[in-house]
């Protein structure tokens, strides 16, 4: 007798810079979420199903918890939040330390869910076993996790025991995504992700979360060139010529980065534009936060 068909959704929860959508992106084989070395990076919620021939594991990538300084900010937190409510099974991600104030949040929101919680310690190769274990006994004296489970999702180490575990907790149900879909999100938000994410790891310290990308014109010819236009929002003149660079430079690094990544997306030729435009004070602004789907 073959075992029962398992399916549910998965949040992907903790604070910012732990390795989440690496984890996801991990399961899923491919960049769904993107991934810097920046906290913060995931703005929306970000679904990624994983395919096994007896389960369906759906996926929500959260944007970290933290304090939030902007109207952004907080739309990524209520977001974070929100999601806890209609899910399955909680992964809580961490990294080998000792809990921050923002993890012990984190432990402290997870308290009020009615779900089970699998504890995720990542990025285990950049410590040594005693230190390892010194952080799994203070999460325990935290609070009640239902498995603990060491992983280095960069390394692909420990994930397949992480997607055991989280196939014994989910119920059983039905396929509710076709098996050649991996992600829910539609190409032009992940297209402006890429390029948001190529910004990030370009500019380095000099370019923080005050940038924006919007795909503003898409079209396609008869050869299956895709041609793409896109603008990326800062907050100051100054970040604009960062962006830019010396003779438009780094604007050209960019885009030839983000037009490698697209391609592989598409699988097809891509003629990407790109536009450097100030917006002041944009993370405030609620209408044009809606206008990027943010709210």
């Amino acid at each position: 007798m073959s075992n029962p068909f398992k399916s549910g959704y998965v949040t992907l929860i903790g604070r910012p810079n732990v390795g989440k959508s690496t984890i996801l992106n991990a399961f899923l084989g491919q960049k769904v979420s993107i991934v810097t070395d920046k906290p913060q990076t995931t703005r929306n919620r970000i679904i990624g199903i994983h395919n096994e021939d007896d389960a369906q594991i759906i996926f929500i990538d959260t944007p970290g918890i933290h304090e939030p300084f902007h109207l952004l900010g907080e739309t990524m937190v209520r977001t974070a939040k929100k999601t806890l409510q209609e899910i399955d099974l909680v992964v809580l991600v961490v990294d080998p330390h000792k809990p921050r104030d923002t993890d012990r949040a984190v432990i402290e929101t997870l308290k009020n869910v009615k779900k089970p919680a699998i504890l995720t310690i990542n990025k285990i190769d950049t410590v040594k076993k005693p230190e390892l274990l010194a952080v799994t006994d203070c999460y325990r004296q935290l609070m009640y996790f239902s498995e603990i489970i060491p992983v280095s999702a960069l390394k692909n180490d420990g994930m397949e025991v992480l997607s055991e575990k989280i196939k014994e907790y989910l119920p059983e149900g039905p396929r509710y995504y076709p098996e050649d879909i991996v992600t829910d999100q539609i190409e032009r938000f992940m297209v402006a992700e890429i390029i948001r994410e190529k910004i990030i790891l370009q500019t380095a310290e000099e370019i923080p979360y005050s940038v924006a990308v919007e795909v503003v014109k898409w079209s396609e010819n008869e050869k299956g060139l895709v041609s793409i236009s896109a603008n990326i929002y800062v907050e100051r003149a100054s970040q604009k010529g960062i962006i830019i660079g010396k003779t438009g430079n780094m604007l050209k690094q960019i885009g030839s980065s983000a037009r490698t990544d697209i391609e592989r997306l598409l699988g097809t030729k891509v003629f990407l534009a790109l536009w450097v435009k100030v917006k002041k004070g944009w993370r405030d602004n609620r209408n044009f936060l809606d206008e990027l789907g943010y709210l």
